[in-house]
């Protein structure tokens, strides 16, 4: 488990270098809306009806959710913030291929 957190972690710096991102609840739900986010990741502390909620969401957009190992401190940590960030919406990768290699990233089909 170590070891596909920190190639997630690496993959994610590279998302928050290159790519473009929302954090937090709201905007999360907002780019599943508007059908902009590629994938989405939840912390494991996540309060369980704000997950189940995004799950929904995630799964009318077709969109993949991963469960991140760490809790929402660790999450904050890998995006390279100072805050606690329990969801966080990928909407471009950039130069990362965390889309395709996500273990989570199990297309759900509606």
């Amino acid at each position: 488990a170590k070891k596909s957190n920190e190639s997630i972690n690496s993959r994610l710096a590279l998302v928050m270098k290159s790519g473009k991102f929302c954090l937090g609840y709201k905007q999360t739900l907002r780019t599943l809306r508007n059908g902009k986010s590629k994938l989405v990741i939840i912390a494991s502390n996540t309060p369980p009806l704000r997950k189940s909620e995004i799950e929904y969401y995630a799964m009318l957009a077709k969109t993949g959710v991963h469960h991140y190992v760490g809790d929402n401190n660790e999450l904050g940590t890998a995006c390279g913030k100072y805050f606690r960030v329990c969801t966080l919406s990928i909407t471009d990768p950039g130069d990362s291929d965390i889309i395709r290699t996500m273990p989570g990233a199990d297309k759900t089909e509606a």
